[in-house]
């Protein structure tokens, strides 16, 4: 922390960043991630989503970390407020991380060099498939493996992974609970995330966490590890879904379910809304696709 004005602080090399959203009810496994991070030359930077910031002081570490405070929100909604790709523009790497996660197999020295070996813009360490929440088959750790970008399967659609798929959830994605972006692909993903997501998009093997799944902003934890529930629950909504009206009784003791069946509306109406725009724009290519549209 410095002022405004006088000589500028000669920037240092090789700065990173590990933002997280945090409540003093998981301050255990937020002080042993906080820990990992900051020995290694991290910038750490808490959203307190419950308001409480005082009882963070008694970590040593808490000092040196910036906090922000706003009740309720999400770590989504922080980090469009706060992590501006020009203000976060010092720092290599953002670890835009949930605070549910066990470290206890993560290096991150060991993951730094991965992901820059690898060339991965974006990127997330695998999840232990025996001890984690997996929702989807692609974030679990395939043991003896640096990296995967790809999974080889059948989804419960019926649709099949294999090598030649360009599409997610086969290839080309990280879930959101522990992404990692470098500060090119950063500034993308604050607008719009760019680029041949089939090359620069990967699954860290060689350090991997365990996603608890803990239901930090209220509700009850249900562990489902696989994609079958998801995608059963997507296919209930359509984009005419509303969540007017009279509420379960069991959404009335789980907020979380209208916030879900929320998203679920939202993204069925982007997903009208985008084959609208393609439909209608005659010289609009997908790029990861083969077809190309004429008379442009």
């Amino acid at each position: 922390m410095r002022p405004l004005w006088g000589t500028p602080v000669k920037k240092k090399k090789n700065m990173n960043l590990l933002a997280m959203a945090v409540g003093w009810k998981q301050k255990e496994s937020v002080d042993k991630i906080v820990r990992k991070f900051i020995v290694n030359n991290f910038f750490v930077m808490l959203f307190h989503y419950d308001g409480n910031v005082d009882d963070w002081k008694e970590f040593r570490w808490s000092s040196r970390a910036l906090h922000i405070v706003a009740a309720h929100q999400t770590k989504w909604w922080f980090a469009k407020r706060f992590l501006h790709p020009d203000i976060v523009s010092q720092y290599s790497y953002i670890f835009l991380w949930d605070e549910d996660l066990g470290v206890e197999n993560f290096s991150v020295q060991r993951y730094l060099y991965v992901i820059k070996k690898e060339g991965l813009e974006i990127s997330q360490p695998a999840l232990d498939p025996d001890k984690s929440e997996v929702h989807h088959k692609l974030t679990a750790r395939q043991k003896g493996a640096l990296v995967h970008r790809r999974i080889n399967n059948v989804l419960p659609d019926g649709r099949k992974c294999d090598e030649n798929s360009t599409e997610p959830p086969c290839t080309g994605w990280v879930e959101m609970m522990a992404p990692v972006f470098s500060r090119a692909a950063w500034r993308c993903a604050w607008y719009i995330i760019q680029g041949d997501r089939t090359r620069k998009v990967g699954i860290v093997d060689s350090d991997y966490v365990i996603h608890y799944g803990l239901p930090t902003l209220g509700g009850t934890a249900q562990n489902k590890t696989d994609t079958e529930a998801s995608s059963q629950e997507v296919g209930k909504v359509s984009s005419s879904d509303s969540l007017q009206g009279e509420t379960s009784t069991s959404n009335k003791t789980d907020a979380r379910n209208a916030v879900r069946k929320q998203s679920l509306t939202d993204l069925e109406k982007f997903k009208n809304r985008w084959k609208k725009a393609v439909k209608d724009d005659d010289c609009w290519t997908d790029p990861f696709q083969r077809s190309m549209k004429k008379n442009c």
